[in-house]
């Protein structure tokens, strides 16, 4: 059935729930794909720009967390001002920055644009779910975001071949250049397209005390403050082994040739994964799903552990692992997500920004830690991996009072209403 949004102006009157979820996903895949497509690339940049060791990791790490830190602004000031005009402010900054990385210099010019690309652009990735909340809640807005997962998740797997093609014809800055033109055609769809979500009766006045409150409440209730803080672990370890993929393939298994295959099969994985969920959420409810999968995770992350401390692991036992545990991700990511908005409809922005903040500024953190930890092995990922499944899995159990495997979101009375 098409979700209807309330109309607009001119062109924009409707948009079908196909639609809006690719839109919504080609949105956040912006900035996947200003992460992933400049892999590739890593040793040519790091020779050009005179960056050794894994201090290459940064133009990675620091747009992460900067787009953390900057999920902080978007959602406040979308339940203000509307979503649209800060979506499209975002993704102008996106476009503008894009360009100037691509003519950057030296390497601290090309970090500290990036650090401000990151900041500035978070409303792609942090108003999405608001957009999403706007309309649904509970296990509809688990399957629905499953299904721009899928979406946004093909990006990543794409994105290495695309930015080795690119190096075929071109130098590394031609990659900047190919991100600012998707923005551009992302944000000429999104402003002939997208009308307002936000109700007139939603906004938020622009009160720092209110902000304050919104973003509190949002990361206070005790039900959802598990699956916030646990979802950052968790992705937190997976930012680790994208900082790091580069080296790890290349260098530990001596397979840089395939770098962008062994990459796709690994982030293609968590598309198959969403897709999966968005058939089954509905039916079996986003904790159910969420806490098998985490449990499958942890088992994983074991066996990772001990194949990472045996000698001459090989490429073809470390990359099956990886891919089954970025899979379990695409049930643990979407599901936790609806589950920690699901009670904000009447502040679905500031809970968007604010969760969007704790999950991509620690996950930064963490990621970085880890790949700046990279020694030649797999052995740091391993750890990590397994360390964050099992907090993660101590914090649900905190939100969940000990008790796992729970109802449905419909069956508990989490449907589309605001809880209080």
């Amino acid at each position: 059935m098409a979700t209807t949004l309330a109309p607009s102006t001119s062109v924009r009157k409707v948009i079908g729930e196909t639609e809006l979820l690719w839109m919504m996903a080609l949105l956040m895949a912006l900035n996947a794909f200003g992460i992933d497509a400049i892999l590739p690339a890593l040793d040519e940049l790091a020779v050009d720009l005179g960056v050794d060791g894994n201090a290459r990791q940064f133009v990675i790490g620091v747009y992460l967390l900067t787009a953390g830190i900057g999920a902080l602004l978007p959602g406040a000031l979308a339940d203000r001002f509307g979503r649209r005009p800060i979506l499209l402010g975002s993704i102008l900054v996106y476009i503008l920055l894009s360009l100037l990385s691509a003519i950057a210099p030296t390497y601290d010019t090309l970090i500290a644009v990036r650090a401000a690309q990151g900041f500035f652009a978070a409303g792609t990735v942090a108003l999405p779910p608001a957009i999403i909340r706007d309309r649904v809640g509970g296990d509809k807005m688990a399957r629905m975001m499953s299904l721009i997962f899928v979406i946004f998740l093909m990006v990543p797997a794409v994105a290495p071949s695309i930015g080795e093609a690119i190096l075929l014809v071109a130098d590394w800055r031609a990659i900047f250049g190919f991100m600012a033109v998707m923005g551009v055609a992302v944000g000429a769809w999104v402003h002939l397209r997208l009308p307002e979500s936000l109700a007139p009766d939603n906004r938020q006045p622009i009160h720092l005390r209110t902000i304050a409150v919104n973003m509190t409440r949002a990361l206070a209730l005790p039900s959802v403050v598990g699956y916030v803080f646990g979802s950052a672990l968790v992705f937190g370890a997976l930012f680790g082994f994208i900082n790091s993929s580069q080296q790890l393939i290349t260098e530990t298994f001596g397979a840089g040739d395939i770098f962008p295959l062994v990459f796709g099969i690994c982030a293609g994985s968590m598309a198959v994964a969403s897709w999966s969920n968005s058939r089954i959420v509905e039916r079996f409810g986003a904790r159910r799903v969420s806490h098998a999968a985490l449990f499958v995770f942890i088992a994983v992350s074991g066996a990772q552990v001990f194949f990472a401390f045996q000698p001459g692991e090989s490429l073809w036992v470390f990359v099956p692992l990886m891919a089954i545990n970025m899979a379990l991700l695409g049930f643990i990511g979407s599901n936790f997500g609806a589950i920690a908005m699901n009670p904000f409809f009447n502040i679905a922005g500031a809970a968007s920004s604010a969760h969007g903040f704790v999950r991509m500024t620690m996950a930064a953190l963490l990621g970085g830690a880890i790949g700046y930890a990279f020694d030649g092995t797999a052995q740091p990922l391993a750890l990590s991996l397994l360390a964050s499944g099992l907090t993660c899995l101590v914090l649900v159990l905190v939100s969940e009072k000990g008790k796992l495997f729970g109802p449905s979101d419909a069956e508990a009375g989490m449907g589309s209403a605001p809880a209080e």
